[in-house]
């Protein structure tokens, strides 16, 4: 079996990979070959900045993209000292049997990341791989997206991932300061510790109860809850016209729209008012 693949981080599948991963695609069906993605596991190479998706979030969203094979490669430090060539002859062709190589127009890979596009089109040559290489695609990056989040700016990630950016958790016990303002919420801690969150502040949000539940309207608040004084920042997510127990269940919490910083109210009362103005606003725009 051979392919037409493309290699890369991927992390976000944002907008410009899913580009380059159409190229990929359709480049095989042109050649009567697979479409291959090859992605990195960045648990190293990306332990000192948050990532957007978890590993298992990415595979799920490379998988959608229509390519027909990814395969992760654990980012050792045998790998990391190979050459491009190396690379290429060890991994590309040896390895994973690719025939066609498709990257996007600042793609770089091999140890250092010294060679040029003119480069990998040599060694292609020499090896028997077509290296191929596509024009950019709009001003779209993961370090982009990463600034937006941490900003707060939720809606314009979205446009730049073609989806909204969701961070999936589990319902852990919280301090219940939320139902006594008549705001019952759901304390989520991420699956993974290294996913990036959004600046602190309240937002609109669509809830995913379990894998397979439904879209619910909800708002969150992420921060350290000044008005009581709290120190550990929190992810409490309320979940409009939700009755039942979330402890313990697994939520996928889907950021739409940032509404406001958080502040501290000078009483309970004046937070609560706040955030019943917060819940009509979410809903308008839900």
């Amino acid at each position: 079996m051979e392919y037409v693949a493309t290699i890369g981080m991927f992390d976000g599948v944002h907008k410009g990979h899913q580009f380059v991963l159409r190229h990929v695609v359709d480049e095989a069906r042109r050649r009567g070959l697979q479409s291959l993605a090859i992605t990195l596991d960045g648990t190293s190479v990306l332990s000192r900045k948050p990532v957007l998706t978890p590993l298992d979030e990415k595979l799920l969203l490379l998988s959608k993209t229509g390519i027909d094979r990814t395969e992760v490669l654990p980012f050792t430090d045998d790998l990391r000292q190979l050459t491009a060539r190396q690379f290429m002859h060890d991994v590309l062709k040896r390895q994973l049997h690719v025939r066609v190589l498709l990257t996007g127009y600042d793609n770089r890979f091999g140890h250092n990341r010294e060679e040029t596009f003119e480069d990998y089109v040599r060694y292609g040559q020499e090896l028997g791989i077509d290296v191929v290489r596509l024009p950019a695609h709009g001003v779209v990056s993961s370090s982009l997206i990463r600034q937006q989040l941490q900003q707060g700016s939720v809606a314009e990630a979205a446009d730049l991932l073609g989806y909204p950016y969701t961070v999936m958790g589990r319902v852990e016990h919280g301090e219940h300061i939320g139902t006594t303002l008549g705001f019952p919420t759901a304390n989520v801690v991420p699956h993974d510790r290294r996913q990036l969150i959004p600046a602190p502040g309240v937002y609109a949000v669509k809830v995913r109860i379990g894998d397979g539940g439904e879209l619910r309207n909800g708002m969150m608040n992420i921060g350290r809850r000044p008005t009581f004084d709290g120190h550990q920042t929190t992810l409490e997510v309320h979940v409009f016209r939700l009755h039942e127990d979330l402890y313990g269940q697994q939520l996928s919490v889907l950021f739409c729209h940032r509404l406001r910083d958080e502040r501290r109210f000078d009483s309970p009362e004046a937070l609560r008012e706040q955030l019943e103005k917060d819940a009509i606003q979410a809903e308008s725009i839900l």
